[in-house]
Order: structure tokens, then C-alpha cells, then sequence
């Protein structure tokens, strides 16, 4: 079982930056794919960045790319999501989630979810 907790998010002006965490419970982190995605209303949740298992490289919606940075710390069970220069379109829950699984932009192949963080961007 592995519990995702979610910290960082709030309101920013566009152009400025946020940095989430995702901390984890559980003693198996090292071994499962973390990724992020974020749900704005009315619209289906999408992918924004993941890392699978223990693969170094980073992949990113086109929507982030050059902007956000997705990064994990195994000591720390912990997952970050820098991001810079923020739109107001990046406006949304923003959710991690864990799991067994080399589908990382699907969100229905993870196992765990955090609560989520609201990211506000004021144009």
C-alpha cells in the first residue's frame, strides 16, 4: 500500500512559479512509475509529467515541456514538480499518482492517487 500526499500548490501570477510534493508512504517507492496530472473544471484529467520506475528520463505533456520539471527523491519518497512560468491555463487540481506500470500517461494504470493541490494562476 503506498499513500501519496500532495503540498505546494496556491495562488500565483502568470509568469511566476510553484514548486508541488509529493511525499510517500511506503517502503516501495524506488520500485514504482510516479507521475502528475492535473484535472481544471469541466475537462478530463490529463498527464503532465512522469518518471518511470527507476528510468532517469523525464516525459512531459507538450503542454509543459520547457516549463516543468518533474524529479524524485527515493531516500525521501518524495516527488516534486517545479514549474515555471506559469499561464493561466495551468490552472487546475494538480494530482501525483504511484504505480506498477510502463503506461505512464494513462492515468487509469496507476494504482495510488494523492488528494490533490489547487494550482490558481491570475492572468
Amino acid at each position: 500500500q503506498v499513500q501519496l500526499k500532495e503540498s505546494g500548490g496556491g495562488l500565483v501570477q502568470a509568469g511566476g512559479s510553484l514548486k508541488l510534493s509529493c511525499a510517500a508512504s511506503g517502503r516501495i517507492f524506488t520500485n514504482y512509475t510516479v507521475g502528475w496530472f492535473r484535472q481544471a473544471p469541466g475537462k478530463e484529467r490529463e498527464f503532465v509529467a512522469g518518471i518511470v520506475r527507476s528510468i532517469i528520463t523525464p516525459y512531459y505533456s507538450d503542454s509543459v515541456k520547457a516549463r516543468f520539471t518533474i524529479s524524485r527523491d527515493n531516500a525521501q519518497s518524495t516527488v516534486y514538480l517545479q514549474m515555471n512560468s506559469l499561464k493561466p491555463e495551468d490552472t487546475a487540481v494538480y494530482y501525483c499518482a504511484a504505480g506498477r506500470t510502463l503506461l505512464f500517461r494513462t492515468s487509469r494504470a496507476y494504482e495510488y492517487w494523492g488528494q490533490g493541490t489547487q494550482v490558481t494562476v491570475s492572468s
